[in-house]
């Protein structure tokens, strides 16, 4: 199979186009940036006329679209990236789709369950009037609907994925990145961080929701969504924990508040249609995956190693 990756250098991406590749595919990526390596695209998803000159060298069969900007503070501080990347370009792969007819697999997120308090089935958006809590949701829930209204319109072939707090070697640090990053790169350097009590979170470790991601294009089925987490549901203070036990970081510069505005309080998921379809099979828990995880930004921030390979520590 000829697939394409859009987002291809991000921190999911790079994970799932070697995936994809080891699984004996054609694979193309993509990206913001200059980078030297065969079968690599510059494109930026918010260019129609970048993503049609990419589409009129290579004809793909599949797409992953992973290309956004991430996070909910990030979605505040730059939210016009935010619409522009996330809603704009999505509505840019739909055209081309329409136009050329492969078959997309949506990367949306857990985020657009919002302030739903039960456990989250991929229906619950069908039953339920919902409050997204951020522009990052938004954005997300609102590439969905119109990836649900070419299906309708068009007959486009697509599969959205939510993913849940996926993390893992490979995501380098910034205030905007994942509560697991954040922390490991706090507690190394220590420095000062916040714990919200008030929230819980089923993580993901990336191998495990690569695995399943490079499962989709054999499971293939057309207007399905699902839900992709690990299976470890925990309180950010338990991760927290496991962090500075492993870190040996600083419990005194860890400061402890009840809740982060705009944010989801609790995310407890059901993966029993991925577990179905798509083989999902989460192997990696909690504890393991924040060691690969520290270990590998130990040898990126600690020991100043930036040639290391992230595939080396998954």
């Amino acid at each position: 199979m000829k697939i394409l990756v859009t987002g291809g250098l991000g921190s999911i991406g790079l994970v799932l186009v070697n995936k994809l590749k080891q699984n004996n595919n054609e694979v193309y990526f993509c990206d913001l940036g200059h980078f030297n390596e065969k079968n690599y695209y510059r494109c930026d998803v918010s260019s129609f006329n970048q993503l049609q000159n990419l589409f009129k060298k290579q004809k793909f069969d599949y797409v992953f679209h992973l290309g956004g900007e991430f996070g909910r503070w990030n979605g505040e501080d730059f939210y016009e990236n935010m619409w522009k990347t996330n809603v704009i370009g999505t509505k840019n792969l739909i055209r081309l789709q329409e136009e050329i007819g492969f078959k997309m697999i949506f990367a949306s997120s857990s985020e657009v369950y919002g302030d739903y308090e039960g456990i989250m089935h991929e229906d619950v958006m069908e039953k339920n009037f919902i409050k997204q809590k951020n522009d990052y949701a938004l954005s997300k829930w609102v590439s969905e609907i119109q990836i649900m209204n070419s299906k309708e319109m068009f007959n486009t072939d697509t599969v959205r994925v939510r993913i849940f707090n996926t993390y893992g070697p490979g995501e380098y640090y910034s205030y905007y990145r994942s509560v697991a990053c954040r922390f490991i790169y706090k507690a190394l350097m220590q420095e000062k961080y916040t714990v919200y009590l008030g929230h819980t979170r089923t993580s993901t470790y990336i191998t495990d929701l690569v695995n399943t991601f490079s499962n989709i294009p054999s499971n293939f089925k057309s207007g399905e969504v699902y839900n992709i987490a690990g299976n470890d549901y925990h309180t950010i203070k338990e991760m927290s924990d496991i962090i500075l036990e492993l870190t040996g970081g600083n419990k005194d510069l860890v400061s402890y508040e009840e809740n982060e505005k705009f944010t989801t309080l609790h995310k407890k998921v059901s993966c029993e249609k991925a577990i179905k379809d798509l083989k999902h099979n989460p192997r990696v828990n909690l504890a393991d995956g924040l060691r690969k995880t520290v270990d590998w930004m130990k040898e990126i921030y600690l020991n100043k190693n930036n040639k290391s390979k992230v595939i080396e520590y998954l």
